[in-house]
């Protein structure tokens, strides 16, 4: 049989620079379709607690927060960003990409004796990136049932968890009403510390020991600046001119800043800041403002359909991928991170509940319009509201209280007489903080808007409770079984 190569028979020297050539160009081919194969990139989400609209440096608080202004100023400050009025709900809509109406969650939070939570059936976030080869890690609160194993975060999708489960967690001794809620991979852990400190040091320890031929979703959601108000003391002596209990929760702002400028150094010396995008959002808006928090000029608080209650502080940073220094105005909802991370990442939005988010990458990224003709901000039996351009209408009572509390169902009894029949509208782009009440001089946008409302309401699911047991004792560890 005649050799392929008859030059090459006898002549093994010259065989072997032929072979080696040969060899080399085929690594370096693979390597060439290596490096240009598709990957999505590291993304990391950061979720504050009951932070104040007007209590970050971009928008000229009297509290220092160097960490976070840096990060906005290197990527897109989304300044018409809403999420829920409360924690729960919001967490809800940032893992499904759906409203929280869809899930029962629409109103309240999640309590801890709660026989419920973010229901199985869901696609979650964490689920869809791990199926697109992500490594997928919790660092913070859960706040989304962990009344049995299979609602806990590594039953959901991560990887990895640590932190806690429920809402308003003392943050040095890690109980909320008398049981301990400290975890790691969900089971119970001990680790002393200040929350917040424990948080970002697990974050970090997460991005360090991170495997980088993977792509990571590290999702970090403080208990921060929840109540109950409690710092070590060295974070207040800068802000001694400040009451209480507006002092200490300064403190705790700039501590929880401190860490997300960990997190952001830890990027960067992983080497993979080129191919992370970096997301930061509060869960609601800012509780008892004036007080304890500042929501700038929006009028209302935490728990309510006002501006303040729904529209937070919120950037997207992604170096060479996202311009610095510029400014979202389009109105966008974080249930719109859910189908832009995976269309960044990769993975399939193909799932058998439709989503109620929308690619929002070429509004952050190019400037482009919002993806929505119309913003559901919450449709409960008492009340709700809907942004559609510069207008919003919001159906019933607006809410109230916003406390510094663990809200729970104060919301779920339906509105009764003129109370069920009000309205108020709004144009947003003349008046942002929604002094002026167009309701009656413009009644066929009230009548525009309340038919695209209804649309979305009918929808809803009946809101899920959970009124505390007669003689409930907490556990001694909560998501175990004592």
């Amino acid at each position: 049989m005649r050799s392929a190569f008859p030059s090459l028979v006898g002549n093994p020297s010259r065989a072997s620079k032929i072979l080696g050539a040969l060899l080399a160009s085929f690594v370096a081919g693979t390597l060439v379709r290596a490096e240009e194969s598709p990957r999505g990139p590291n993304i990391v989400v950061i979720l504050a607690d009951d932070l104040g609209w007007g209590d970050v440096g971009w928008h000229g608080s009297e509290i220092k927060t160097p960490n976070l202004d840096k990060l906005a100023a290197a990527g897109a400050r989304l300044e018409n960003f809403y999420v829920q009025p409360v924690c729960s709900p919001t967490r809800a809509a940032l893992l499904t990409g759906r409203y929280p109406m869809r899930h029962g969650l629409q109103v309240g939070v999640v309590r801890p004796w709660a026989q419920y939570g973010l229901p199985l059936d869901e696609r979650t976030l964490p689920q869809a990136l791990r199926e697109a080869g992500y490594e997928t890690a919790i660092a913070g609160k859960w706040h989304l049932g962990h009344f049995r194993p299979e609602y806990l975060p590594t039953r959901r999708g991560f990887d990895h968890q640590y932190g806690h489960y429920n809402g308003a967690l003392d943050y040095d001794t890690h109980e909320r009403d008398g049981g301990h809620d400290w975890h790691r991979d969900d089971r119970e852990n001990r680790d002393a510390g200040y929350s917040t400190h424990l948080i970002g040091r697990e974050a970090v320890r997460v991005i360090e020991e991170h495997d980088a031929a993977k792509p990571l979703f590290l999702y970090v959601p403080f208990n921060a600046v929840h109540a109950p108000h409690q710092v070590p003391a060295r974070y207040k002596e800068p802000y001694a001119g400040l009451k209480e209990p507006r002092r200490t929760y300064a403190g705790m702002l700039a501590a929880m800043d401190e860490e997300v400028g960990r997190i952001a150094g830890a990027v960067e010396k992983k080497g993979i800041g080129g191919n992370t995008l970096i997301v930061f959002s509060s869960d609601n808006g800012g509780p008892a403002p004036g007080r304890v928090t500042s929501n700038g000029p929006l009028r209302g608080s935490k728990g309510t359909l006002f501006e303040g209650g729904v529209r937070v502080a919120a950037f997207a940073t992604w170096p060479g991928r996202i311009r610095a220094g510029s400014v979202v105005d389009a109105p966008l909802h974080i249930v719109d991170l859910y189908p832009t991370f995976l269309k960044l990442a990769g993975a399939t939005a193909e799932q058998p509940t439709p989503l109620d988010g929308r690619d929002a990458w070429p509004t952050i990224a190019e400037g482009k319009a919002s993806p929505h003709d119309a913003i559901l901000l919450n449709t409960t039996p008492r009340n709700g509201a809907l942004r559609a351009g510069d207008w919003k209408l919001i159906v019933g009572p607006p809410g109230g209280g916003g406390g510094d509390g663990d809200e729970g169902d104060a919301e779920i009894r339906p509105a009764a007489g003129a109370a069920a029949d009000r309205v108020m509208l709004f144009n947003l782009a003349d008046d942002p903080n929604e002094k002026v009440d167009l309701a009656a001089k413009r009644p066929e946008k009230v009548a525009e808007l309340r038919a695209a409302y209804e649309a979305l309401a009918v929808q809803a699911v009946p809101p899920r409770a959970a009124p505390k047991p007669p003689g409930f004792r907490s556990p001694r560890v909560w998501g175990q079984a004592d």
